[in-house]
């Protein structure tokens, strides 16, 4: 059974012991295990067990209640029962214990050399100029005030001020504009702009000069509002160009980066290395769930703090620096206590998470048919294991799990019941899927509205009205007909 303190409602209020589990829930592996090293090294009283260790925070003691809400200035260390902090089985109770933790944890991330950082690679490239030294002081300070993005969002004037509040350095809009043109040739191409349009200027200025790359120089220059409308009537008409030419121009504006800081090597964020934290597996036809290893770590108690609390308990006159360094060492010792039981609850709770979506969606996980997928929302498996609606949010979001199909964010197997014509229900996710498949078909220069979308959906017996259809493409990231348009 789960821990009752798991199962409270969000109109208590919750204690700091119940949010730090809460926090502990919500972690994935990777970062699961980096908080694991923080608490490490912040208790000394909390130690990884290798092989050789015979050493469980459990065998201290089972029940330390009677001590959760002692006053670390006042503690009568008299009243301590020093017993329940030492080990007496040399055995912990997890080696008698099977589990489903897969053989995963034996898994190592191969080592990486440090990138160099996107900012450092821009002034980097600004020691290959000759500069004076205010000069170089000012674009230093312009590449710091760069974004992730490669973007500068603030005005020539604030960087004046703030160059004269904070560096000491009196330079008037003339020069920073200047340097900051020289910053903008750095690469990548369109990094150090102040928005959209001059970060895509940039590029095409950096491009061999064609009529294709001069027609779309024009195009962002003098129509930037008309094209990113779409109106490409408008741009033929201005441009008295044809349509094959307008063509070649937004093809070569499409190939710009809106983001080019974003591209830097050492600068990608999205892109991670992702950690399953589940893995279902089908064996004789059976479904087979297992937590990965890592969350699973072998913790016990620091042997030297047992020795230390033995001594004192040997000690027939206790001075009071010893009472205080036994404070201190109880403090650390039911604080380890407290995280290696709730890493245990931490187990539980996504296990039977998982346990119950896995059951719930059985045919899927058998097949791998998305159609199989039922209507499920966070109250189905709520009500399934217990616990509060919250919690199993925190488990579907920001968890993925290895399946015989790839691997997947558990939150995607979550929808909301729809019944089509049949009066059968059937999960949004199928008619999410419908609606893509429409809108990849249709023809680009006549892209469907949203009306129309309704009504094909309708033909194939999902009868949803055009608000839903909107909904649908705003979470599937599909912008509206008009700027679907292709020439």
């Amino acid at each position: 059974m789960l821990k009752h303190s798991l199962q409270f409602k969000l109109s208590q209020k919750l204690s700091p012991q119940q949010i730090q589990l809460m926090k502990l829930i919500q972690l994935p592996t990777q970062a699961f295990e980096q908080r694991l090293q923080e608490e490490l090294v912040e208790n000394p009283a909390l130690e990884e067990s290798s092989k050789e260790d015979n050493y469980d925070l459990d065998d201290y003691g089972s029940d330390t209640d009677d001590y959760d809400d002692y006053d670390n200035e006042h503690i009568d260390t008299g009243d301590i029962n020093i017993d329940e902090y030492l080990s007496n089985d040399e055995t912990p109770d997890y080696k008698y214990q099977t589990n489903n933790y897969s053989d995963d944890d034996e898994d190592k991330t191969m080592p990486f050399a440090a990138p160099v950082s996107f900012h450092q690679d821009l002034i980097n490239q600004l020691n290959t100029f000759i500069l004076t030294d205010e000069e170089r002081d000012i674009a230093e300070f312009l590449v710091g005030s760069i974004d992730d993005m490669g973007y500068i969002r603030r005005s020539i004037q604030d960087i004046v001020d703030d160059l004269a509040f904070t560096q000491g350095i009196y330079t008037d809009e003339p020069t920073v504009e200047r340097i900051l043109h020289l910053v903008q040739d750095l690469e990548p191409a369109g990094v150090g702009a102040r928005d959209l349009q001059e970060c895509l200027l940039l590029q095409l200025k950096h491009k061999t000069p064609s009529d294709s790359i001069s027609l779309a120089i024009n195009v962002i220059e003098q129509q930037f509002d008309v094209f990113t409308k779409k109106h490409y009537d408008k741009l033929l008409q201005k441009f008295d160009v044809s349509q094959q030419q307008l063509r070649k121009a937004i093809d070569e504006i499409e190939k710009l980066n809106p983001k080019p800081g974003g591209s830097f090597d050492g600068n990608q964020k999205a892109v991670e290395h992702i950690v399953p934290d589940f893995t279902i597996r089908i064996i004789d036809g059976e479904l087979e769930l297992s937590l990965n290893g890592r969350n699973a770590p072998e913790l016990h108690v620091s042997k030297d703090y047992q020795e230390m609390l033995q001594s004192y308990k040997d000690t027939s006159e206790k001075s009071s620096s010893q009472k205080d360094a036994v404070q201190f060492i109880k403090q650390k010792l039911d604080s380890a206590k407290w995280f290696i039981d709730a890493i245990k609850q931490r187990q539980e709770t996504l296990y039977v998470t998982m346990n119950a979506i896995m059951h719930y969606q059985k045919e899927y996980f058998l097949e791998g048919e998305e159609t199989k997928l039922r209507p499920m929302i966070l109250k189905d498996i709520a009500e399934m294991v217990g616990l509060d609606i919250s919690t199993v949010s925190r488990v579907a979001n920001s968890k993925y799990v290895d399946t015989p199909y790839g691997t997947k964010l558990i939150k995607e197997f979550f929808s909301e019941a729809m019944t089509n014509d049949q009066g059968e229900e059937v999960s949004t996710i199928e008619i999410k899927n419908i609606l893509q498949q429409v809108i990849s078909e249709e023809d680009k220069r006549k892209p469907l509205p949203d009306d129309q979308l309704a009504e094909i959906l309708k033909e194939k017996g999902y009868p949803i009205a055009r608000r839903t259809i909107a909904k649908y493409r705003e979470q599937l990231d599909i912008p509206v007909a008009r700027l679907r348009k292709k020439i």
